[in-house]
């Protein structure tokens, strides 16, 4: 721990993560409130919100992973918080206007830009930080996160309701121009001495062999597609839980939240510590089962207390998966080939949650909450059998995979 707060790259990006933190929770509550009052809480607005935030993940990350392995990692983070700004102040004139619909492209575009920077982070972690420690920097910075499931809710609600919306918007340029001055001082980038000869195509088509090669790699991208398809059913549909089963205000959304995020703190501390010492398929499975549990139980919780229990297990268990699985990426993937490999299996993953997001305010029309909710739980259930098939360990079939 003491090498990693000695670290001045780690420190940097950490802080540089928890300003963009603060913009994407402004942000995220900033829009869902605006959407449901604008559209008196219709559920195919808040799919179709989204709907926006994921589909330009699906179309830009199979390029973004493989030109996060091209380019200048320091400069793409920086640009892209650059970016994030400009767009941000785009849609403030939009909305100055008049076309309150504005909302909705700058999601679009902080997804768009987060394809090429959260590669590029990737890189600077494995490139600064010692392997020995890679297990400790992602507990860290899940915890970071967990954090801000707890308070950004909070924050990003405060500002929503007691400043407005054009506040909000106003210190996200600000919290984005910050973020860059902070990426501004890391370490100038060395690139490695390599021959750049293959074609963007060949080297998208290069991740998917990678990923095709690899047991671990496949099987976990088959589970991360079902995953993704029963979390997109849900995803747009969690504020209604709040407001039709449980009989409160949209506000209350915050809670729920936090609770996952305390679960999700817990989780962090509790992974770094065990990461090392439970298998990984174990861990999945524990963790798949216990989100399948779940959803069931907050389809039908009428409680507020009981929904709010569950969210803080979910999040214990989630944070454990997320950190191994983290770690699984950084340390066994070839530096050279960790853009291309998000590129591989976030599309599909966002593909299926697109595919989700998209039905489930229709599915919740058609039939009911409960229904959804019951819907993803088997799909979760499902996400169990290929993790069942991993039979190699994760470091003999990376081996197996570089050889080729």
């Amino acid at each position: 721990m003491n090498a990693l707060l000695k670290n001045r790259v780690f420190m940097l990006v950490i802080a540089s993560d928890i300003l963009q933190q603060f913009a994407i929770w402004i942000r995220n509550m900033a829009l869902l409130f605006f959407v449901m009052e604008h559209t008196n809480n219709d559920p195919v607005a808040v799919s179709l919100l989204s709907v926006m935030e994921y589909a330009p993940i699906f179309i830009f990350s199979f390029v973004g992973g493989a030109l996060a392995d091209r380019w200048n990692p320091k400069r793409t983070m920086i640009t892209g918080d650059i970016l994030s700004a400009l767009s941000i102040v785009m849609i403030v004139l939009l909305l100055k206007i008049g076309y309150w619909q504005a909302l909705f492209a700058a999601t679009f575009v902080s997804a768009v830009v987060s394809q090429f920077s959260q590669p590029a982070t990737s890189r600077v972690f494995k490139h600064h930080v010692e392997e020995e420690h890679v297990s400790a920097a992602i507990a860290i910075s899940q915890s970071l996160q967990s954090l801000f499931l707890i308070f950004g809710p909070v924050v990003g609600t405060f500002v929503y309701t007691q400043l407005g919306l054009f506040v909000s918007f106003y210190s996200l340029i600000i919290i984005f121009a910050l973020s860059a001055l902070c990426l501004s001082f890391l370490p100038r980038w060395m690139k490695e001495v390599e021959v750049m000869q293959s074609s963007l195509w060949n080297d998208i088509k290069e991740g998917w062999l990678y990923v095709l090669r690899s047991n671990p790699l496949r099987m976990l991208t088959v589970v991360f597609s079902i995953i993704g398809l029963a979390a997109g059913l849900v995803q747009p549909l969690e504020i209604f839980l709040v407001v039709e089963r449980l009989g409160m205000e949209k506000e209350v959304v915050q809670y729920l939240t936090a609770a996952d995020g305390i679960g999700m703190l817990i989780g962090g501390a509790v992974a770094a510590v065990v990461a090392a010492k439970v298998k990984q398929k174990h861990l999945l499975v524990f963790g798949i089962i216990i989100l399948a549990v779940s959803f069931v139980v907050e389809g039908l919780s009428t409680s507020f207390w009981i929904t709010v229990c569950m969210r803080f297990v979910t999040g214990i268990c989630l944070a454990c998966v997320n950190i191994v699985i983290g770690t699984f990426m950084i340390q066994l993937v070839a530096d050279n080939m960790i853009g291309r490999v998000n590129g591989t299996i976030l599309p599909l993953f966002m593909s299926t949650m697109l595919i989700g997001v998209s039905l489930g305010g229709i599915l919740k029309e058609a039939t009911s909450l409960i229904t959804v909710f019951s819907v993803a739980a088997v799909l979760v259930v499902i996400a169990v059998l290929p993790i069942l098939k991993m039979k190699m360990t994760q470091k003999q079939e990376m081996q197996k995979v570089n050889q080729l």
